[in-house]
């Protein structure tokens, strides 16, 4: 007796090869627009676990600077910017860094390959300093190879940088003799800072804090000023300047450039990369 082929069943092997084939040239095709990114110095991927593929679209559009907001849950690192809950498997080691690790390993020790400068992880504590930030020195500490370390007033550059900002240990990282950790300080007290400890790497504040200009018209030049002035002391301790929450306007941006800020902050990551990428006031691979 003949066995019974089900009616189409060529066709649909057929089907299912077709669309497994189309994933695969997908994939192929998202590896190599990564592998094509060009690094912008300047650009910040502010609160970067809100897009589809965390981590991947800011490396996708070249940003070397990336946040992630932190809730300790228990022992688990949790990323997300209010609420923890129901976010399962959305913690630091799978989002970022394993993947970061990863990647570093298969460019020989570099995120980009051609960039050899570290690309700066912020994690924004969102619960308790102390508490939250011993379970991320564990953490850490299993990625130490390609992480930038500080040890015995020593700093060693690695591949990538984690700065912590939201509610910040200071007294920890101060005292400890090595770590894989510095702070992002507030830029309005860096005229205060004193510190040769080689704990503050950045140095940030929300742009209304600082600024009124809204983009429209010339900026005061009092306010200009005042930026050129708080940037020059953040300078001066080796810290980089960012201004979160800053109007997402080109005239802004070229603003914030001129007066010397490193980092722009924004959610647009394709607008500022296309921007930066063309922009003669970024900088390039520094």
């Amino acid at each position: 007796m003949k066995s019974i082929k089900a009616p189409g069943s060529r066709n649909i092997k057929n089907l299912i090869t077709g669309i497994l084939l189309a994933f695969s040239l997908l994939f192929v095709v998202h590896l190599s627009s990564r592998a094509q990114s060009v690094p912008i110095p300047n650009g910040f991927a502010h609160n970067d676990y809100k897009h589809q593929h965390p981590l991947f679209d800011a490396l996708d559009y070249g940003f070397t600077n990336i946040e992630a907001d932190v809730f300790l849950e228990d022992t688990t690192l949790v990323v997300g910017h209010f609420c923890p809950l129901f976010r399962h498997g959305h913690n630091l080691e799978n989002l970022y860094l394993r993947p970061l690790y990863a990647r570093v390993t298969q460019n020989n020790g570099r995120v980009y390959t051609d960039y050899d400068q570290p690309i700066i992880l912020m994690i924004d504590i969102k619960t308790k300093a102390n508490r939250t930030y011993r379970e991320l020195e564990r953490v850490l500490s299993n990625y130490s190879s390609m992480l930038t370390s500080y040890r015995n007033g020593k700093v060693t550059v690695g591949a990538v940088t984690v700065v912590i900002s939201g509610h910040k240990p200071y007294g920890m990282l101060e005292s400890e003799v090595r770590r894989f950790a510095f702070i992002d300080e507030d830029l309005r007290k860096v005229s205060r800072d004193s510190s040769s400890s080689n704990v503050f790497s950045m140095a940030s504040c929300k742009y209304s804090r600082l600024l009124r200009w809204n983009g429209k018209g010339p900026i005061p030049a009092r306010q200009e000023q005042r930026l050129e002035n708080f940037v020059t002391m953040a300078h001066r301790i080796g810290t980089k300047v960012r201004l979160w929450a800053s109007p997402e306007r080109k005239v802004v941006w070229d603003e914030l450039l001129k007066c010397g800020v490193d980092l722009i902050n924004t959610d647009r990551l394709a607008a500022l990369s296309g921007y930066l990428n063309t922009n003669t006031n970024s900088l390039k691979l520094n």
